[in-house]
């Protein structure tokens, strides 16, 4: 009897579960509208001039093929600098730096090479979707610590009682993505308390590092007593120098991590692109502490340009402390699920926007709307217009 390949030819256990993100399904259908575009922090200002023509000139000079794979040596010696000088971190360019395809890259390299399926990785609920979903196509489970509706404060007993014999590691995303929490030392020594005491990883994402307001101070985790060992710190450029579609990150980690680390980058993305590297370093290397002072300057104004007209149009926002996201209430705007929500909101505003439940589990956040002020000014001026008139 011939065999058949009805049983074989089938979706991966969690192909089912993986979807297109709210997020990118969003972003089509604002711009099927010609809407503004405020669900995907696509970040669609100007990268500074010296970046755009260091790429153009690396170009030029023939830097258009594979690199190392933890990336050119210009670049992770501007990033080691840059730690030391903003983070506080000393780190061997040599061995503890590598150059990845987006912090993004980062991250699926660090799951693929620390975390076995089944192991148990816990996140701080709202989470950025893509943490959540990277873990999970890992085949680790993830599982979510709520914080304190609006204020964002940790509930260090749930979070203790979130620990299992299972339990692998912690992921922290400060300043955060979808809330802007912006994790305090204290918090931070709380959960390095907690790391070291069972023995966790801590996968800390800071690629929001500079977007900080109203005098906050960015701390790295890795430089709490006792968890350089521990931590992998993942950041990158794409925020910062505007440059989302180029992919350039970067992960620090001991240098006892990174070989697996590198082992699995390479496997999944090769190399960084090669140009985008040397603008890269050229930005870290050219740009004054100005510069990033003037970012957290620049987009305070935005985020109260944005929460002010979130508040006319009766959708009272969770003012961020951090990053360029907003989380509002969608209470007012029609339909039972946040999705619903956001595709009527768009239709009567041209304003997109991204279901809560995109970062949350259990059914929570359906009365909860993200939206990204990472705009150029005569967008957000249009999309703030719109929602003011929203709520007339």
């Amino acid at each position: 009897m011939p065999a058949t390949t009805e049983n074989h030819l089938h979706l991966s256990e969690i192909a089912p579960r993986i979807i297109q993100s709210e997020i990118r399904s969003m972003t089509v259908e604002c711009d099927a509208l010609g809407g503004v575009n405020m669900a995907q922090g696509v970040c669609d200002t100007p990268l500074p001039a010296v970046v755009e023509e260091a790429a153009i000139q690396a170009i030029r000079d023939g830097y258009n093929i594979y690199t190392r794979l933890d990336g050119v040596t210009v670049l992770r010696q501007a990033i080691a600098e840059k730690c030391e000088h903003y983070n506080g971190l000393i780190l061997d360019p040599e061995k503890e730096i590598l150059v990845a395809s987006g912090a993004t890259g980062a991250m699926s390299s660090a799951c693929l090479a620390l975390f076995d399926p089944g192991d148990q990785v816990i996140l701080f609920e709202p989470f950025y979707g893509y943490h959540h979903s990277t873990l999970t196509a890992m085949r680790a489970v993830p599982v979510a610590v709520p914080l304190a509706p609006a204020t964002w404060e940790i509930d260090f007993d749930r979070l203790r009682a979130a620990i299992t014999p299972r339990t692998r590691g912690v992921v922290i995303n400060s300043p955060g993505n979808p809330c802007g929490k912006v994790f305090n030392r204290a918090e931070l020594e709380g959960i390095a308390a907690l790391a070291i005491e069972h023995d966790l990883f801590v996968l800390t994402d800071e690629i929001y590092e500079y977007f900080i307001y109203e005098g906050q101070s960015h701390i790295s985790p890795a430089t709490i007593p006792g968890m350089a060992e521990r931590t992998i710190t993942i950041s990158g450029f794409s925020k910062t120098f505007s440059m989302t579609g180029w992919r350039v990150g970067y992960l620090a980690a001991s240098s006892k991590w990174m070989p697996a680390i590198g082992y699995f980058h390479d496997l999944q993305y090769v190399c960084t692109p090669s140009p985008f590297q040397y603008a890269a370093a050229a930005g870290l290397r050219a740009l004054p502490d100005s510069f990033y002072h003037g970012l957290a300057t620049e987009y305070q104004e935005k985020r109260d340009q944005v929460c002010d007209a979130l508040g006319a149009a009766g959708m009272t926002p969770a003012v961020p402390a951090g990053a360029y996201y907003v989380l509002a209430d969608a209470s007012r705007v029609e339909g039972e699920l946040a999705s619903v929500k956001a595709r009527n909101l768009l239709r009567a505003t041209g304003v997109g926007a991204v279901a809560g439940s995109a970062f949350y589990e259990g059914g929570r956040g359906e009365n909860v709307l993200r939206f990204c002020f990472a705009k150029q000014a005569a967008e957000l001026d249009r999309a703030c217009t719109a929602l003011r008139a929203f709520g007339v």
